[in-house]
């Protein structure tokens, strides 16, 4: 299906284009078809998800190719427990695929509204040392070049190009459908409490280590880190779920529409921030619970916000969080959004934020009706100082030459995309600055 562009904005609000073009293709050929025309346009062409990405990675200002409907599982390879879904299936309707083979993905981040193809592209991980990033969980992709071919990447054809393709920006072709290493499916037992926060820094490398999956949340203005662990069990284990009532009083009401409000409250009145925080630690978390994984891992986020995270060398994260409490100090501001902290295992995916690395991760927010603008660059520049890279689909400002320095292999992927796509078909502004033009 064909339309004329209209006003195209991404869910956090901070990017908004109008295209030349709207495509819906249902098919592998229709998609190659698109590529094609516009390119007889000389047009450029963007594939876009569910538009959860911060930054403009996905902004189309030629042709959008909306994906939504190229969506759905194409094989099961039960044997070797792999699954091949189209690029436009969202993360959150996977799970209800896999059941039936008795599978799951091996981990997933806490938002699962993305598309796979665009949560692979922009790096999008979960939590806990063991594992790496969703896009560590590809094994096959299949992509349309810019002169509107197939290429597929896996073990068998062109392997030497799955580290960069599976983590591609969108710079390298459009994802039309993604093979996924599976696990057998799995339970999650989670305990979430208040702990004291310089217990929790202090501890966390530890922490990271010893249990499958271990994260937390600070609230500024504040001494308690709310700590999330999960553990894995077998398919088979005996599962506590969260009841209707508890799971939409501690989520729905007071992880969205409370915390909505003092958002609001805040930004009208930044002096009850601190005491509004102080109190939020107290009313969230501290429940034990446990459910199949992706019940546990994915939480609703209906709150709008904007976000900026980096990744930095595990052993730095501590110094890392204790610079930013002190550039919050410092400047005196009143931050309503808890600032999250993970990890994930390093990796050998070219732009991977965890290449050849294990990493923490510090994701800072703002509601998004909030300016973000000083916040953000200050603790970017705490980031920048401690080796971090920026999330792909987070807000940042790095440009080439700076991110150059901070990927071994980023020469070798400007190289790769020189060939697959010499005449950038597949260009936006987001991508001219973080790779050149």
């Amino acid at each position: 299906m064909t339309r004329p562009g209209g006003t195209w904005q991404n869910w956090g609000r901070t990017e908004k284009v109008r295209p030349q073009l709207v495509e819906y293709p249902t098919t592998i050929s229709a998609v190659r078809r698109s590529v094609r025309s516009a390119a007889a346009r000389g047009r450029a062409i963007k594939a876009v998800g569910a538009g959860h990405s911060f930054t403009g990675i996905a902004v189309a200002p030629g042709t959008l190719l909306d994906l939504s409907d190229l969506s759905g599982l194409v094989s099961v390879d039960r044997e070797r427990a792999r699954v091949r879904l189209l690029a436009g299936t969202r993360l959150h309707r996977i799970p209800a695929l896999l059941a039936p083979y008795g599978l799951a993905m091996t981990n997933l981040g806490d938002i699962d509204r993305q598309s796979i193809s665009g949560a692979i592209s922009t790096g999008t991980h979960g939590t806990g040392l063991r594992f790496g990033g969703l896009a560590t969980q590809v094994v096959g992709v299949t992509l349309v070049t810019a002169d509107g071919e197939l290429l597929t990447v896996d073990e068998e054809e062109n392997a030497e190009l799955l580290p960069a393709v599976a983590l591609g920006l969108g710079a390298l072709g459009i994802l039309v459908d993604v093979t996924i290493q599976c696990v057998p499916a799995f339970v999650l037992r989670a305990v979430e409490r208040p702990e004291p926060l310089p217990d929790v820094v202090a501890g966390f490398g530890e922490r990271v280590k010893d249990a499958d999956h271990f994260e937390f949340y600070w609230f500024p203005h504040t001494d308690v880190a709310l700590t999330k662990t999960n553990t894995r069990l077998p398919a088979d284990a005996a599962t506590h779920p969260l009841g209707a009532v508890t799971r939409f009083v501690d989520d729905a009401l007071i992880g969205n529409r409370v915390h909505q409000a003092v958002c609001s409250a805040g930004r009208a009145v930044p002096a009850l921030v601190p005491g509004i925080n102080r109190l939020s630690a107290r009313v969230w978390g501290d429940r034990g619970f446990s459910d199949l994984s992706h019940r546990v891992f994915a939480t609703s986020r209906s709150v709008r916000f904007r976000e900026m995270e980096y990744a930095v060398p595990l052993e730095r994260l501590p110094d890392a969080f204790a610079a930013v409490q002190r550039v919050i100090d410092a400047n005196g501001w009143r931050i309503e959004f808890p600032i999250e902290v993970r990890a994930a295992a390093g990796d050998d995916r070219w732009l991977s934020t965890a290449h050849g690395r294990d990493s923490g991760y510090i994701a800072v927010h703002r509601y998004w009706r909030a300016d973000p603008t000083d916040y953000f660059a200050a603790v970017e520049e705490v980031m920048l100082a401690h080796e971090g890279r920026p999330h792909w689909g987070k807000m940042h400002t790095l440009d080439a030459a700076a991110l150059r320095t901070r990927y071994p292999r980023f020469e070798e992927f400007i190289a790769l995309r020189d060939r697959l796509d010499p005449e950038r078909r597949f260009r936006n502004p987001y991508l001219d600055r973080v790779l050149g033009p």
